[in-house]
Parts: C-alpha cells; structure tokens; sequence
C-alpha cells in the first residue's frame, strides 16, 4: 500500500499503528484538560527526506512527517509563529498552541514538507542561513557527504580525530562522519571551514551544487504561505566569534532576505541555540536591535507570557513514531507547565 496514503488514512494502517495512534491522541485530548497555563510549543525540525537515509538518522522521512503532522494538526492549535508570538505576548493563547519551524533553509523543505504542512492546512516558520543559497554546503553536510562518497578504506585525520578513521562499510563511514560533526561543531568558525576542506582532500571527495535551497525556491515558500527567518549568513556559533563579525551576521542575513522577498523579515533562529553556550546577551541585543521582532532559540522547553520573545525556547520531542511523539509533547507541556 502507499505510504502516504497510509500516512493520510488512519483505518487504513495496521491495527498496532491504529492502537499507538489512539494512544497519542488520547495523550494530547489528556494534555489539553491538564494543560491549564496558557503556553506555547515551539517545534524544531530540519530535514524532511524522501527515504531513509542511514547518514542522517534524526532526520524524518515523508511518511514520519506526515503521520505526526497529522497528530498535531487534529490535536493542537498550529499557529503561525508571528501570530503565536503575538498572542503569546497578549495571554491569549488557545489551549495546546504550537508552532512549527525549520532551520538552515534546505530544498526538501519546499519540495517534501510544504506539500506535507499544506495538506493538513497549517504553515511553518523557515529559518535561511543565506550564505548558502549560492549552491553551498553547510559544514556539516560536507562532512557526511565527504564519508559517503569516498572510495578510501581508511584515513588519517589529525584535526578530528586521533586515531585511524575506518572507512572500509557503510555503517563505518556513518559513525565516522557523527564523530567527526561532534568535534568540528564547536571549532573556531575558521578553523571549521579549514578541517572540512583538509577532509575533503584527505578523502579525495569534490562536491557538486549543495541541497539548500535557491533565492526562487525561497520566495516559493513564502508564496506558499510559509514566513521566511533569518538564521544567520554562514551559521557560526556567535559566541565564537567577535561581536563585530556576529552583527554583521545577524544584521547581513536579514537585509539579504528582506532584498529577495521585498517585505519585513521579522523572525531569527540563534545558530545551535544553546542559550549561555552558543550565544549570549549581547546577541540578544544585537538581534533586538536589527529590526527583527522575536527570536527561537533551542531551550528545551514550552514558551509561557511572560517570557522574552528574543529567546523563545524551541525543542523537538526526537521521536518519530507519532504515538511516542504525542507523548513526550504532552509530558513536556504538562512539566514545565508545573
């Protein structure tokens, strides 16, 4: 049968899927009931991919996607960020609001997920990091794509990693390519860009056009209902860099953005957004002072009134069955509701 008509028709899933459906949905009915404080979820996603692939694990397929937009489009009120933001900041929130957002600006973005929100009527917030639209990488695809596409069996790699890399099977170069992205994330901005050119060489691997999205693909999306953020020009941890170099960020990828949609860019995701490790205070002041009007970073929790609007926390409850999904969502809203 279809995945995605499975994915659109609950009676036509399986009876288990039927029954961890049921339990979801009870979940988030029970969520609403004791959910009494108004409060908001913001919900992080990056890829939407096609098919499974092994090197990115964390990222959703289509039919994932589908099956818990469909929880969350029956079960919650979604919401536009810039009119939960606004409702957040009036304590008018509706009971169980969420909202859905995507960082760095990738092509399945349009092409799998927009079509995907589209169906079950809700909207998204994407996050671009402009210095990519150019048909650039990001760092970290580089580096998986370095690990998949190479035909070496082994390498040495003094700036990531002390030992040997093995190299020799899929499930090597996987782990191989993980171990590297945890060691390059928090390199100088730099230094990061040099180790994954060394790597690329080192593996004798030379990449085509990246998959991140195009300035048309851009203005598709907001053609289609989604608004477009702001996440920085080339996504360097601001706290690693100086605050010169981080304004320029902050401030270039908003008058980037607001030259190709000719309207306000209104909304900015913080880079890895780990509040006090990734960025600090002063960033908030810099974003504050751009012009934008809130800001996401990757606090693990549910934004409540009262909180700032420049560091509305976002998490993404990592599961993707929908039924388990459901239920970290309900537990988290429930918890830091308390």
């Amino acid at each position: 049968m279809d995945a995605a008509r499975v994915a659109r028709n609950p009676s036509s899933r399986p009876p288990l899927a039927r029954q961890r459906n049921s339990i979801a949905v009870s979940l988030l009915r029970w969520t609403r009931l004791v959910d009494r404080r108004p409060g908001l979820s913001i919900l992080l996603f990056h890829r939407v991919l096609a098919d499974h692939d092994p090197f990115r694990p964390g990222d959703l397929t289509a039919t994932e996607f589908e099956a818990i937009i469909e929880v969350l489009a029956n079960n919650f009120t979604v919401l536009p960020l810039d009119e939960a933001v606004a409702r957040l900041q009036a304590n008018s929130l509706p009971r169980a609001a969420a909202s859905i957002t995507f960082d760095d600006g990738y092509r399945d973005n349009l092409e799998v997920a927009t079509p995907i929100l589209a169906r079950h009527g809700v909207t998204a917030s994407i996050f671009i990091t402009t210095g990519f639209l150019n048909g650039e990488w990001m760092f970290n695809d580089r580096v998986i794509e370095a690990c998949r596409r190479t035909k070496r069996t082994s390498a040495v790699f003094r700036p990531l990693v002390h030992e040997s890399i093995d190299l020799s099977s899929e499930a090597a170069r996987v782990a191989a390519a993980h171990a590297m992205l945890d060691k390059a994330k928090y390199l100088d901005f730099d230094a990061r860009i040099a180790a994954v050119a060394e790597l690329e060489d080192r593996l004798e691997v030379q990449l085509d056009r990246g998959p991140m999205l195009d300035p048309d693909g851009v203005r598709h999306l907001r053609d289609a209902g989604m608004a477009i953020g702001a996440h920085t020009v080339d996504h360097p941890i601001l706290t690693r860099i100086d605050d010169a170099s981080a304004r320029a960020q902050i401030q270039e990828s908003r008058q980037q953005l607001v030259d190709l949609l000719r309207e306000p860019v209104t909304q900015f995701a913080f880079p890895n957004g780990q509040p006090g490790k990734d960025y600090g205070s002063a960033h908030v002041h810099m974003v504050v002072e751009s012009g934008f009007e809130c800001a996401v970073s990757t606090s693990p929790c549910t934004a409540r009134p009262g909180m700032s609007l420049f560091e509305l926390p976002r998490f993404t409850p990592w599961d993707k069955a929908p039924w388990r999904f459901a239920a970290r969502l309900a537990m988290k809203r429930v918890l830091d509701g308390r």
